[in-house]
């Protein structure tokens, strides 16, 4: 590879295939009308082999990502991202709302059957369509471009920033706390330490998609083996008899429909992250058999650390004494492991980083394919000439995120918008149904019975209703607002195709600092 493509204003493209996508000259680049779904035999034959099974592009083939995600990393991802710090500090939204440990532990574990069906919907969508971006290629390909724009506008510029930074911002302030335990640590100093981590985050990501995935690996493995000492801790005090707080069972138990429909809110955010691995579907090794594997190995697992954890806990202290703990693994271990105490907080640490690197690594993919669709500026959907990543798309993630940074608290921000993910979770599992129709002759390496979308179907219209209808407030307002905002964007650029002027100097200019081209573009040999 000599030199790379660049594209300007002025350069016409001629009608070609992009990754079974067909694309036609927009301003400043291509646009893509949206993902054509292959066939059985396209998914299988005709292809080099390194295209379905992995590993760098085929000689001649464009500049593409590659596909470096193995089974092992893909488990990572799924893993690392659903368990931040949350389940070290405060899993207490549940037993508060519950009312008692044996109502509580139910509905954490009924909260991870329900988080599987919603993924096994996903592996068929992800094997019916294996390109990476998750909802919005979903969206573009049973709703059209409209539903897949409003939600990259949400996910691009709120959710996915927001959710890195406010990562980021925990993983400082933990590791600020360590040295400065005798006082408040200052906000300036977890807010310089929250950007650099938010800087480093994307620069892994940036340089190396092995890098980034060796780093997800090596911080999910601390995190389970963190689990894993909590765990046995708890089962040798169970061993010991200390049974007296898990036998209250369901004493206390609420009666209310409300109560025990918010604890599902709470427990189901806890596992989100069940779908990041469909974001990176083009870059997954094998996918239409790590991607079933994945998800069948990672929920489970996620669901039984979720249950031991809290029922560890339950060994050690009483519910109330978990429910007015700031840190609860911190007390577990002052009360468990002796002079290895310090373990906890430092899980802790280790849990927030490898979900915040999980989480940049999936942003970036979803900013890289909306631009790709048309969908955002055309320089984001470019990749790095060497390295192959999606460093453009990297670094706009990080730069919105940087700017929530400076912003004391922006953890409001993520709940008035949280209700949003499942208008987009339900609205999957909408375009599944629908395929089932439009498209029942399109090859499925897995289909689900047709009962299990419609139960998460319902379960999402409850979810985005529920919170609104029980406690309705001027912000949930502000957020549909927001989401109707894209409107106004969406027709000019999207819709009529207009560009803005200077864009294509702009690209070239990118192109030339970042040494990135278009996905379907090859330099000159």
């Amino acid at each position: 590879m000599d030199n790379p493509v660049f594209v300007g204003d002025d350069q016409k493209v001629t009608e070609r295939k992009v990754q079974g996508h067909e694309s036609v000259q927009g301003g400043g680049g291509p646009r893509v009308r949206g993902p054509s779904v292959p066939g059985p035999e396209e998914q299988t034959e005709g292809k080099p082999a390194a295209a379905v099974a992995g590993g760098a592009p085929a000689a001649n083939d464009a500049v593409n990502l590659e596909r470096r995600v193995g089974l092992v990393s893909g488990v990572a991802l799924i893993v690392g991202t659903m368990i931040g710090s949350g389940i070290f500090v405060s899993p207490k939204g549940l037993l508060e709302r519950t009312g008692s440990v044996g109502l509580s532990l139910i509905i954490w574990g009924a909260c991870g059957l329900l988080s599987l069906l919603g993924a096994l919907c996903y592996v068929e969508l992800g094997c019916m369509i294996p390109s990476s971006g998750a909802e919005h290629t979903y969206f573009m390909t049973a709703f059209g471009h409209l539903p897949a724009f409003l939600f990259a506008w949400v996910s691009i510029i709120i959710l996915k920033p927001a959710m890195l930074a406010i990562i980021c911002l925990s993983f400082s302030k933990y590791l600020v706390e360590a040295f400065a335990s005798d006082c408040e640590p200052p906000l300036m100093a977890i807010q310089l330490l929250g950007a650099l981590t938010i800087v480093l985050i994307t620069f892994i990501n940036s340089y190396s998609v092995a890098l980034a995935t060796k780093v997800q690996n090596i911080f999910t493995a601390a995190k389970l083996l963190a689990i894993l000492i909590i765990v046995v801790g708890g089962t040798v005090r169970l061993a010991q008899g200390n049974t007296q707080y898990l036998a209250t069972g369901f004493k206390g138990s609420t009666s209310s429909f409300g109560d025990i429909a918010t604890a599902f809110y709470s427990g189901l955010w806890a596992y989100d992250g069940w779908n990041n691995l469909n974001y990176v579907t083009e870059e997954l090794k094998k996918p239409y058999t790590n991607l079933p594997r994945a998800i069948i190995i990672g929920l489970p697992l996620v669901t039984i650390c979720y249950l031991l954890v809290n029922v560890s806990y339950l060994a050690v202290m009483s519910k109330e004494e978990l429910l007015s703990s700031e840190t609860v693994a911190v007390t577990f271990g002052n009360r468990v492991l002796g002079w290895a105490a310090f373990l906890m907080p430092l899980a802790v640490t280790l849990s927030t980083f490898g979900a915040a690197n999980g989480t940049a690594f999936t942003s970036g993919r979803l900013c890289f394919v909306a631009a790709r669709e048309g969908h955002m500026v055309d320089v984001l959907s470019y990749v790095h000439i060497n390295k192959h990543t999606p460093s453009p798309a990297l670094l706009f993630n990080a730069l919105i995120a940087l700017m929530m940074v400076i912003p004391s608290d922006i953890g409001s921000l993520i709940d008035f918008f949280s209700f949003t993910a499942w208008i987009f979770y339900g609205g999957a599992m909408l375009a599944l149904i629908i395929m089932r129709r439009t498209m029942k002759d399109v090859h499925r390496p897995y289909k689900v019975p047709i009962f299990i979308p419609v139960i998460v179907l319902v379960i999402s219209i409850y979810l985005v209703v529920g919170p609104i209808v029980d406690s309705p407030q001027i912000e949930y307002l502000y957020a549909s607002l927001f989401i109707l905002a894209g409107l106004i964007f969406y027709f000019p650029f999207v819709f009529f195709k207009k560009s803005v002027p200077g864009m294509g100097h702009l690209t070239t200019f990118c192109q030339l600092i970042l040494n990135v081209v278009p996905t379907d573009n090859m330099p000159d040999a």
